[in-house]
């Protein structure tokens, strides 16, 4: 359904196998993932490494991003739910107010940032044996492919929405399964449905629930936005490393991965709905924009000394 440019989204957030249904959103992480060891590998093999310590690299990343971003949002966003419903910080299950599968609906992608960088420390140490900074180096390079990944599947999802805006902006979204407007239960209780995908394409296509439709806001893709931008982070890091002599500068990479990876999220923050966190009722900056403020210095600190690191071969 088109307006202008701009269009409506109601897109299933899984396929239905009948016993079991593929969501989209864990579908694009497990391909984030993939896509990242398959870099990785190229790069290992260059450097005359084992696939082995690849294979431990995958498995220290993959935990630590998910309790990483599990707990960023937590303690940034939501730290309510110590109190509330403590396990569900640690399960992707609520006990409160009462017992259902939620799965993980919080992650944060400052926390996820955190916990790669900590599990890092130990991969360095232990595993591989090479300067910290060379190491992040080279993990800077799948993290910004797997980037564009997640901030895909969050727009497929529905979630992370941008602020309201005029459909007549080429890349307005309505958001049809926006939850803020309107709850699956609501929808199905409106429609008469008992399939949820069912009552949403009622709700887009039949004529007595315009009225409804109408109502929904249009809102920036800030999604979209943000992976769009992380293209052209992962290309500049991509050649930095293979196209240059960036590698052998221990934190050039890297430093310039955090600069300009956080400051897509900063500008994206202008025009990305409120999560709420630190940022109080009247904020001058977002949570997510003061949470990038560290990181951004931290690269620009990186880039400005990586001289005094190069290796002398």
């Amino acid at each position: 359904m088109l307006y202008a440019l701009s269009f409506t989204w109601n897109n299933p957030k899984g396929i239905d196998l009948g016993f079991i249904t593929l969501h989209y959103y864990s579908l694009l992480w497990v391909a984030a993932f993939g896509l990242g060891w398959f870099i990785m590998k190229s790069i290992f093999v260059r450097e005359g490494e084992t696939i082995e310590k690849l294979d431990k690299l995958f498995m220290y990343t993959l935990i630590a991003t998910m309790i990483g971003a599990r707990m960023g949002h937590v303690i940034f966003y939501q730290s309510e739910l110590f109190q509330q419903d403590f396990f569900s910080v640690f399960l992707p299950f609520s006990f409160n107010p009462k017992f259902e599968f939620t799965g993980f609906r919080g992650l944060a992608s400052h926390g996820a940032a955190i916990g790669v960088v900590l599990a890092m420390v130990w991969y360095s140490r232990k595993v591989i044996h090479r300067p910290f900074l060379w190491v992040l180096d080279r993990v800077a390079i799948p993290v910004t492919s797997g980037g564009i990944l997640i901030r895909i599947a969050n727009f497929v999802n529905s979630e992370i929405l941008g602020d309201e805006t005029s459909k007549n902006i080429p890349t307005a979204v309505r958001f049809l399964r926006d939850d803020d407007f309107m709850s699956e239960g609501e929808v199905l209780k409106i429609t008469g449905q008992t399939d949820v995908n069912k009552a949403y394409e009622m709700l887009a296509t039949q004529p007595q629930f315009s009225h409804i439709l109408e109502q929904i806001p249009f809102r920036h893709p800030a999604q979209l936005y943000e992976a769009f931008g992380y293209i052209f982070v992962f290309a500049i890091v991509y050649l930095m490393y293979w196209k240059t002599d960036a590698r052998k500068k221990h934190g050039l990479i890297f430093g310039v991965f955090l600069t300009l990876l956080w400051a897509v999220r900063f500008a994206v923050e202008f025009v990305k709905q409120s999560q709420g966190g630190i940022e109080g009722e009247n904020p001058l900056l977002s949570t997510g924009q003061w949470l990038s403020i560290p990181f951004i210095l931290a690269g620009f600190y990186l880039v400005f000394t990586a001289k005094n690191r190069t290796e002398t071969l």
